[in-house]
């Protein structure tokens, strides 16, 4: 089923007689599988407000992420969070939507500097599961009473109800970006040189390690500064005389596909095996990886936002690793989460790292509010 309006979305919505799977572009095929009809929000397609003097954004759901990035630029400005496009990594094919990316809360390595897709989510308007239409928040930043329905609907993965309008803050393209790129350093070393370049005052927007042969034969850790020229050509003296002694200075465009990189993990799309994406704290980051290969998972590992993210390649055999993964992240009070496995790994392996009973009565009581039947996008999350 493929709705051309809202109302029609409501309708289907409220007369459906079991599960339905909600799909945007159909790029992010992660989360337990998911039985059921298929309702489709591409047709619910275009940018309805864009107010670039106030920052602001209010997009249609199914409207794709190309389309609203090129109107964006044509303005100079863009989506702050740098949102990953997964088809690569998943093998998917589709155009990523926007409805999507706010489901998933999809986020890039600038989260480490600016924040996630949901903090520059203004409102929302969305179906909940009883064929409701409802909406929360607006155009401004603003507080307010009762849910905080817009955080919630953001990473709720369609099983909260089903988008339909979005409204973003949006900022400006930085006037100047570079990189800079050292080689050679283990793990341990490459994360003390991020956490020493994000404690400094020098305004880092992206910070990552990527092992040795994941990129190319020698490990790279990659620092990113960004903003006005003048600026960014000071903190890069800075740092090149401090924490990134003898990196390499990479400028424009060969900076932004070193981050596009990263951002979409292509390392790892043509290589087989599953995708964990952990997160820790960033000073845990190569103890954790160290464990978990002393204990017979060979692994390979990108580490974004100073090591606070790690996207972990292993062998699909078994559990994927799960086990061990998730027995080593809780003792360090991290979260993993299956990004990339097959069907049949995603059966039977939690894709989301089980939530403690507090956690978990909670979110049954928030799906069982928004969706009393229980039918948007049932299992995906567990």
């Amino acid at each position: 089923m493929r709705p051309e309006s809202e109302a029609e979305l409501a309708e289907i919505v409220a007369g459906a007689k079991g599960p339905l799977v909600v799909r945007g572009g159909g790029t992010r095929a992660f989360g337990a599988p998911v039985m059921g009809e298929v309702v489709e929000t591409a047709a619910l397609s275009g940018v309805v407000l864009h107010e670039p003097g106030a920052l602001t954004l209010v997009v249609k759901a199914g409207t794709p992420v190309a389309e609203v990035e090129a109107v964006l630029a044509a303005e100079g400005q863009r989506l702050p969070f740098e949102p990953m496009d997964h088809r690569a990594l998943l093998g998917t094919r589709g155009a990523p939507t926007m409805g999507g990316m706010v489901a998933a809360n999809v986020s890039g390595p600038r989260r480490v500097q600016v924040g996630a897709c949901r903090d520059f989510l203004l409102g929302v308007r969305f179906v909940d599961g009883a064929g409701r239409v409802l909406k929360n928040g607006g155009r401004v930043m603003k507080n307010v009473t009762g849910y905080d329905l817009v955080k919630l609907m953001a990473g709720s993965h369609g099983t909260l109800g089903v988008l339909t309008e979005l409204s973003f803050k949006v900022l400006a393209v930085p006037q100047a970006e570079v990189t800079l790129v050292g080689r050679g350093q283990d793990a341990a070393t490459g994360v003390r040189v991020l956490s020493a370049a994000l404690g400094s005052p020098y305004d880092v927007s992206g910070a990552a390690h990527l092992e040795a042969g994941v990129a190319e034969d020698a490990s790279q850790t990659r620092v990113r500064l960004e903003g006005l020229a003048g600026s960014v050509a000071y903190r890069r003296d800075a740092l090149l005389k401090g924490a990134c002694a003898g990196f390499e200075v990479v400028e424009g465009m060969e900076s932004a596909a070193l981050w596009r990189e990263v951002r979409d993990v292509t390392p790892f799309a043509a290589r087989e095996g599953a995708v964990w994406r952990l997160s820790v704290k960033p000073s845990d980051a190569p103890g954790l990886t160290a464990a978990v290969r002393a204990q017979g998972i060979a692994a390979q590992a990108i580490y974004d936002w100073g090591g606070g993210l790690i996207w972990l390649l292993v062998d699909e055999v078994g559990d994927a690793g799960a086990t061990i993964l998730r027995q080593q992240v809780a003792v360090l009070g991290g979260h993993a989460t299956l990004v990339r496995g097959s069907e049949a790994l995603r059966r039977v392996v939690p894709v989301f790292q089980p939530e403690p009973a507090p956690v978990a009565a909670l979110t049954r009581a928030l799906r069982g509010k928004f969706d009393p039947r229980g039918i948007l996008n049932p299992g995906l999350m567990g």
